[in-house]
């Protein structure tokens, strides 16, 4: 991956030459094409060492020290930065100077052992079960991205996609045999999802109006208009204009729906391993989050119905 004029590195300030410019391209095709990184992934990367560099104003990486990163950090702070933002922004500085140190001569990595500052933790929010069908229940007719659109929402709610997952598929990926995606995820990882019967019949009305649109080459499952494979960014926006007609009034956006399909399935099941399994999760930990929004539902309803709950007016 090389660093282009129209690459996001470039437009956020990261130098367009020079040596600086070579290592962060270098790390970037290492992180695309070694560790098979998302290029979703690999642009927010590319952001964050390209902040290291503006806040370093030319000062060669190899000088900077922990007192530098510290400063950099509080900056950022200052201007906004969230913990979790912080926390991402360092991990990515701290895995540059990782590679840097194993690579390219680097002495030391200044950003080891140094934390962002907390932020308190706040629980993903969700779609209920009648908001989520309320979404997907809209008409098709003959507007053919219209039922590409069906057809995508419908995937990411019945299976927990991410939105990459989704714009990564192709139409081999779908099994109509058994109901399953096979979906490529975060570190090229494979797993095979259960697809539900809904979404499985309007993906098949989209696999046979997909071949009156795909261009030669294109092997995309979802393809724009243009019949080339459809960006993450009018999936967004497709999203949004959806929900909008739809009368749903929270700001929605893809990942909504994987939330809501990993709370849906763990309040029906109670099983958080299969829920870990088909969000693709590494760590169960991750998963876990969705064990607290099962617990606000439980107490609401305890709130609601138990005699000794009941707040006093």
């Amino acid at each position: 991956m090389r660093i282009l004029d129209d690459d996001p590195a470039v437009k956020v300030g990261m130098p367009p030459g020079g040596h600086l410019a070579a290592l962060a391209s270098a790390y970037l095709s290492h992180l695309a094409d070694e560790r098979r990184l998302s290029p979703l992934t690999c642009e927010s990367y590319a952001r964050d060492i390209a902040v290291l560099m503006n806040l370093a104003k030319g000062t060669s990486l190899d000088e900077l020290q922990i007192h530098h990163i510290r400063r950099f950090v509080a900056q950022l702070h200052a201007k906004g930065f969230s913990g979790r933002s912080l926390a991402r922004t360092l991990s990515a500085w701290r895995g540059f100077y990782h590679y840097l140190t194993r690579d390219h001569g680097y002495i030391c990595n200044p950003c080891a052992g140094i934390h962002a500052p907390k932020s308190p933790r706040t629980l993903p929010r969700t779609l209920s079960p009648d908001e989520a069908a309320k979404l997907l229940e809209f008409a098709v007719d003959d507007d053919l991205m219209a039922l590409r659109d069906k057809a995508m929402f419908e995937l990411c709610y019945s299976s927990g996609l991410r939105l990459a997952e989704l714009t990564g598929l192709k139409p081999e990926d779908v099994s109509f045999s058994d109901g399953t995606a096979r979906v490529t995820g975060k570190g090229g990882k494979t797993r095979i999802v259960p697809v539900g019967t809904q979404a499985m019949q309007v993906l098949r009305e989209w696999m046979k109006q997909r071949q009156t649109l795909v261009k030669p080459g294109e092997t995309a499952l979802f393809l724009s208009r243009y019949g080339k494979n459809i960006s993450p960014r009018s999936i967004s926006q497709r999203l949004k204009i959806q929900a909008k007609r739809q009368g749903i009034s929270i700001n929605i956006h893809p990942h909504i729906l994987r939330h809501s399909f990993a709370s849906h399935v763990l309040q029906s099941s109670g099983d958080l391993r299969a829920v870990q399994e088909m969000l693709g999760h590494a760590s169960i930990s991750t998963t876990q989050i969705y064990t607290h929004l099962d617990f606000q539902h439980l107490a609401k309803v305890y709130d609601a119905a138990h005699p000794r709950a009941k707040k006093k007016s």
